[in-house]
């Protein structure tokens, strides 16, 4: 029987320097990870990225930081490398990368269009084939998407759209890496409480995200908690390995398919 416990394991998480990626650093750290990647690609996230990977360290695990945007194969591959040169091997990865835009269809350029997909798709498209060249056997490879992906609503044409071909890639990808253990699953949260969807909403959608989940009354925020996420994260990469090829919705009943 595989070992499917965190204890040991080494993790790359792209996005991982603050928000749900970086909580997700700190939980792995204190399930006994060896070493955890800490990605990130702004400046800005320069100094959350050290912070995390200090806190990583004070649970016991190494940490590395590592920087770049992920919209080119290259630059993914390149993540993958500065990794394995770190760890000698990589047991966990995670992708919780991505980017929302909230528009009319009519008023969305075609430089908008082509950074959402080299975002969400493009980037998530090269992490999942680089995962599945470098996970070792009975690897454990998630990416976030959105519970938009089960919304009738408008506005979010770029944004649902470029996510949903990850439910695809991770069909595939779970038969192919199958063959050697590895499983492979999309998670999307509702509306999360970060900085990531404040941007996007004007107060009146603020107010009715916040009340639109069955669950939302029992919410710290009305929203989804990041820390609601991370315990299904540490699910799927641990004792969860038998869920594979699925893309599941986080979201305490905001939308379902």
């Amino acid at each position: 029987m595989a070992d499917h416990s965190i204890k040991g394991k080494t993790v790359l998480i792209a996005g991982g320097a603050k928000n749900l990626g970086g909580l997700i650093a700190h939980d792995l750290a204190a399930q006994g990870a060896a070493g955890v990647a800490i990605h990130y690609n702004s400046p800005s996230s320069k100094a959350a990225a050290e912070e995390t990977a200090a806190a990583v360290q004070a649970a016991g695990a190494k940490a590395i930081v590592l920087s770049g945007d992920l919209t080119t194969a290259g630059a993914v591959e390149k993540l993958f490398a500065e990794t394995l040169a770190a760890f000698g091997r990589l047991d966990i990865a995670i992708n919780t990368t991505g980017k929302v835009l909230k528009k009319p269809f009519s008023e969305i350029s075609e430089a908008e269009y082509d950074e959402m997909f080299a975002i969400n798709s493009k980037t998530a498209f090269f992490f999942i084939k680089e995962a599945g060249k470098h996970l070792a056997d009975n690897g454990k490879l998630v990416t976030l998407v959105t519970s938009l992906l089960g919304a009738y609503t408008p506005f979010y044409s770029t944004y649902a759209g470029a996510k949903a071909p990850v439910e695809h890639f991770t069909r595939a990808a779970s038969k192919e890496f199958g063959q050697r253990g590895i499983s492979v699953t999309a998670v999307g949260p509702g509306p999360m409480d970060t900085p990531f969807f404040y941007g996007q909403e004007a107060p009146d959608a603020v107010a009715y995200h916040k009340s639109a989940a069955a669950l939302s009354p029992f919410s710290n925020t009305g929203l989804t908690d990041i820390e609601d996420i991370v315990p299904l994260i540490r699910f799927l990469v641990s004792d969860g390995w038998w869920i594979t090829g699925q893309t599941i919705l986080a979201n305490g009943g905001y939308t379902t398919k």
